[in-house]
């Protein structure tokens, strides 16, 4: 009986301890959340222990992480090259080879073979072979891949690198660059990380096209070798190495830009050796404003910011900052459309204006002059006389025509083609503007101390007078980068195949129930009180204005704001009789095998109501002519090309002391543009000689010849 007891005591202490054996594995196998149960998902749901206990064996490196690549119009590559590097495995040290194998390995990588030993003792996930200092594999020329695979070592072994920024010229803002970026994943891509198609870990766009097409560029998968070892570090015979990737012929996307890479890394060159420190450079072909090159200093240096607060990839060409006397045009276009003067009425200039503070560049004045005199000569009282005279809404209409005051690069507001939302390839885009928001009842004139008259600012070689960009007033606010919404999108064109099978995507078309579930009707009625605000607020902006204000704002200072691309592409508008374009960065995104994906067509501007008339378009390219011929832009008469423009110069302060920015705008050849192009030179000291308009000549010669060679 006493017997019958223990055996029936141990039979239900093993059977207790089976049973916790049992729960222990129920709970590793379907529990959620754990890592078994992630293995044996629906997207896994076959052999998760066994694809455990291989991970545990096996050592992964990403040779390529399948992000798409940028081309240039003529199929260049902007981004992406593949070269030979050497990967270090984690491998015992007694078992990586013989001793004289290692010494000419350190013989071939430029190590000593102790420093090869040190730096592979230490490797405990798979690494690619880095130089002293530097942040990208070893690059192994032909001879020194074909040693290296002579040799018999363990852990070792030569792998095509990917690398995504090519060394031959300097990484371009308007492409931007990758980081991690963890918790954004988080945020918006929590349902792929949870399957497992994204990782924390990954490289996402930080800025300009990287960002912007970042869903697009991701692809579908990297391609990674696996290096198997036991327990013990040892390599495990007759598993050697294996690669996966992505088997989908589709991927990786190819992004088509609009730049021409050859004139922008020339234009990048010369901007360097002239000394530009600050400032931006766009050329904008002259037919459809399509964005052939994109210049932005100080230079990007991806992987070596010292800071987070953007200054160090700021894309200057995007920064909205007031643009001096390069404003005239539109003034001078508002008071043509409101008839308020003519081309060929004459104004006196005594180099006082009488009020407000506001005096003409030139001691003494110009004399009597006719307005298309005052804008080759850059005349601030014959522009602050006629800014007077139009009303506030005047000016601003005009602005509007010529898309001044609004975000000018190309956008679609709603969804269209792979895309499920709405897009903006120039994210960073400043808006600029004309007038300030209504602060209350300060008079326009007064509070607005240090405004002075218009600099000489000559290009230096001359000796003749340079750009007149009139000085203007202290108070620099910031702008914001607030991104306008348009009225209207038109349908694009679409052959997009799913990753996985080929067959064309569908997607949601609406933006908003994406990003807030908003219902339709709900969303046109917050759309209604958005417009009745804005136009209360503009109603109350205009109602603000006062004659100083116009006066000032006129001569393109005070609170008048516009980027370098806005100015080039007001050139664009001008050449084209008033119809504004979107200048456009991205011409199409192919598939892999060269498939279209989709095209991103030339554009006019959306939402722009109103156009200036061909007459009014026509007499200002005449004034710009003037200002080249016989103007503050003389100096730059002689060059390849016959060229018009205009000059600006616009006074700020930086860390408590004087400085200007200095402006040309313009195009050529005259007789049939091809270019229009727009340069601004930040934070030169007051008197310097203007370098902007040298610049400009540089450049229309540098594209004149690069037009000469294709023809």
């Amino acid at each position: 009986m006493v017997m019958f007891k223990r055996i029936w005591l141990a039979a239900c202490l093993i059977s207790v301890v089976m049973l916790i054996y049992i729960g222990r594995l129920a709970w590793l196998q379907l529990m959620p959340g754990s890592s078994s149960a992630a293995v044996l998902s629906p997207q896994a749901s076959r052999g998760g222990w066994q694809r455990l206990s291989v991970m545990q064996r096996q050592r992964n490196l990403v040779l390529d992480t399948g992000r798409g690549d940028f081309y240039d119009r003529h199929g260049a590559p902007i981004t992406g090259e593949t070269y030979s590097a050497v990967a270090l495995f984690p491998v015992r040290r007694d078992l990586r080879g013989q001793p004289e194998d290692l010494s000419e390995l350190s013989r071939l990588l430029g190590v000593s073979e102790q420093l090869l030993q040190q730096k592979w003792d230490a490797v405990r996930e798979p690494v690619f072979w880095e130089e002293e200092g530097q942040s990208l594999p070893m690059r192994l020329s032909d001879a020194q891949t074909k040693r290296i695979k002579e040799l018999s070592l363990n852990g070792i072994r030569v792998l095509p690198y990917r690398n995504r920024y090519l060394p031959q010229f300097d990484a371009k803002h308007v492409i931007g660059f990758t980081s991690q970026h963890p918790e954004w994943l988080q945020a918006e891509h929590a349902k792929e990380l949870a399957s497992g198609k994204r990782k924390l870990a990954e490289q996402v766009g930080g800025s300009g096209l990287e960002k912007s097409l970042d869903k697009l560029l991701h692809g579908v998968g990297a391609t990674s070798v696996s290096y198997f070892i036991d327990g013990q570090n040892a390599p495990m015979h007759g598993l050697d190495m294996r690669i996966t990737q992505p088997g989908n012929r589709y991927y990786p996307l190819k992004a088509i830009t609009t730049i021409d890479l050859k004139l922008q890394n020339e234009i990048e060159n010369y901007v360097d050796d002239q000394g530009m420190k600050e400032g931006a450079i766009v050329v904008l072909d002259a037919s459809n404003a399509d964005i052939v090159a994109m210049v932005s200093r100080p230079q990007l240096k991806p992987g070596q910011f010292q800071s987070s607060d953007g200054s160090e990839w700021s894309n200057h060409a995007l920064k909205a900052v007031a643009p001096g006397s390069v404003f005239k045009l539109v003034t001078e276009a508002a008071a043509l459309e409101a008839g308020v003067a003519t081309q060929h009425e004459t104004f006196t200039c005594n180099g006082e204006y009488g009020k407000y503070g506001l005096s003409c560049w030139k001691e003494g004045g110009h004399g009597r002059l006719t307005l298309q005199e005052g804008l080759a000569q850059s005349c601030n009282i014959a522009f602050a006389t006629i800014a007077e005279r139009l009303k506030a809404s005047e000016l601003q209409q005009v602005a509007d025509a010529l898309g001044v005051g609004r975000q000018a690069g190309w956008h679609r507001d709603k969804a269209f083609g792979p895309f499920s939302g709405p897009l903006r390839l120039l994210e960073e885009e400043e808006r600029g503007q004309l007038f300030a928001a209504a602060r209350g009842n300060g008079n326009g004139a007064a509070g607005r101390e240090g405004l002075v008259g218009e600099e000489n600012g000559e290009s230096g070689d001359s000796g003749e007078s340079g750009d007149s960009g009139e000085s203007g007033n202290h108070v620099m606010s910031e702008m914001s980068g607030d991104k306008g919404k348009s009225e209207k999108s038109d349908k694009s064109e679409m052959r997009g195949m799913n990753g996985d099978s080929g067959k064309k995507e569908k997607r949601g078309s609406r933006w908003g129930n994406e990003e807030g579930g908003m219902s339709e009707k709900s969303e046109k009625r917050s759309g209604k009180k958005d417009a009745a605000l804005k136009a209360q607020e503009k109603a109350a902006m205009l109602a603000a204005v006062d004659g100083g204000v116009l006066a000032q704002s006129g001569i393109g200072q005070r609170d008048v704001r516009m980027s370098p691309l806005q100015a080039a592409n007001l050139i664009v508008t001008l050449l084209n009789d008033g119809r504004v374009m979107e200048p456009r960065l991205v011409s199409e995104i192919r598939y892999a095998n060269g498939q279209r994906m989709v095209k991103l067509p030339a554009q006019r501007a959306q939402a722009i109501r109103g156009r200036i008339k061909p007459a009014t378009a026509y007499a200002l390219r005449r004034g710009m002519e003037a200002v080249v011929d016989h103007g503050t832009g003389r100096s730059i008469r002689q060059g390849l090309w016959a060229v018009a423009g205009k000059s600006g110069t616009a006074e700020t302060t930086r860390a408590g002391s004087a400085r200007n920015h200095q402006w040309f705008a313009g195009y050529g050849p005259v007789k049939k543009p091809r270019y229009a192009i727009a340069v601004l030179v930040e934070n030169k000291p007051p008197g310097s000689s203007h370098q902007a308009t040298k610049l400009f000549r540089g450049v229309m010669d540098i594209a004149a010849r690069s037009q000469e060679g294709s023809s």
